[in-house]
């Protein structure tokens, strides 16, 4: 009888919590959609620039396959490889060829060696041995020795910087309101304004602390590849955390208890997983690539793939600090709004 009314208390209690119901059904299928949607995307379609002075040769290469871009001029060639607007440069001087790789992305790296290789294989066979007398690679950033962490690396870190900080945050903050704390803060002459500056100051502290260690151990215990300044790693991925911890906040407003918090994963964290740049944006359907636009971590995820792998220094990277700074000013405001409905000052 007592484990039948346990039984009972349960059910009764999941019923009327509809939220933990929908995300107990929901979620895990809109989780499973996100991956069939980003795992059935397109094969990855290399841009490669062409420069010959063969011009029957060239024009061969770009019926051969779309991939082929001519370029007359080599220095807008190596302009567009530094803009990452080309994967590769293939410079076709008999008996020699060389293949400047961008070097950055390896699924790139392989997708443009695969089709510079058929498409050699496809033109006649005096051509072929011509082309393929003597071949040098070289690597516009990175190396051959260059391994798959090296690349989604940058992106762990930033990911792992996101998901705890939100976490920690928006389930401190719920504690805060639970307890009562939020509200006898609010019963002083305190701003909200104020209430949210000094929560993000207050954890930003620690944010650095664990910015620095997570990127220090990444660096030199995983000896992930470091081609810049391990200080711009640093400021980027305090941005992110910040950013996380201005929205991990605002969302625990709408958080009764610490179950409806963690909620939030999946719909604010998993998408982040999916649409940064961890995976291949560029093989996804079309009308899913705008999507990352939204994500924090895209910003904060190339920015330290900029740094660490093509030493990118602050011209290269303020654009998305600006963009980190942007959304956690945003949230922070939303927060502000937030706290109207504990007390209008």
């Amino acid at each position: 009888m007592r484990t039948r009314a346990l039984v009972k208390r349960i059910i009764r209690q999941f019923i009327r919590d509809k939220r933990t119901l929908a995300m107990m059904f929901l979620a895990p299928l809109f989780i499973l959609t996100l991956v069939n949607l980003v795992f059935s995307g397109n094969e990855y379609e290399p841009e490669i620039a062409v420069i010959s002075d063969q011009v029957q040769l060239t024009e061969l290469l770009e019926k051969t396959d779309e991939a082929f871009i001519t370029y007359e001029n080599s220095k807008i060639a190596a302009v567009d490889i530094e803009d990452e607007k080309l994967d590769a440069i293939v410079k076709i001087n008999p008996p020699s060829t060389t293949i400047t790789l961008e070097g950055s992305n390896p699924t790139a790296n392989k997708a443009v060696m695969v089709t510079v290789e058929k498409a050699l294989k496809s033109l006649n066979p005096e051509n072929n041995q011509q082309i393929s007398m003597k071949t040098e690679i070289d690597y516009l950033h990175g190396s051959a020795e260059m391994e798959s962490f090296d690349y989604i690396g940058p992106f762990l870190i930033g990911f792992f910087i996101f998901f705890f900080v939100f976490l920690i945050a928006g389930v401190s903050f719920l504690r805060e309101r639970t307890t009562g704390t939020l509200e006898r803060l609010l019963a002083t002459p305190m701003r909200r304004w104020e209430m949210v500056a000094g929560y993000v100051l207050g954890f930003g502290v620690f944010t650095i602390i664990q910015s620095a260690i997570i990127v220090s151990f990444a660096i030199y215990v995983l000896d992930i590849m470091m081609a810049g300044s391990i200080w711009f790693v640093i400021l980027i991925t305090l941005m992110l955390a910040v950013t996380a911890l201005s929205l991990g906040t605002l969302l625990s407003a709408f958080a009764k208890n610490e179950l409806q918090m963690i909620q939030f994963i999946p719909l604010v964290v998993v998408p982040q997983v999916f649409f940064s740049g961890l995976f291949n944006i560029e093989t996804m359907a079309d009308w899913l690539q705008p999507l990352s636009y939204l994500m924090p971590l895209t910003y904060g995820g190339q920015a330290i793939r900029d740094v660490m792998i093509q030493g990118g220094g602050w011209s290269q990277v303020y654009d998305e600090v600006l963009i980190l700074a942007g959304f956690s000013l945003l949230f922070m405001v939303l927060n502000v709004l937030a706290l109207k409905k504990h007390r209008k000052l």
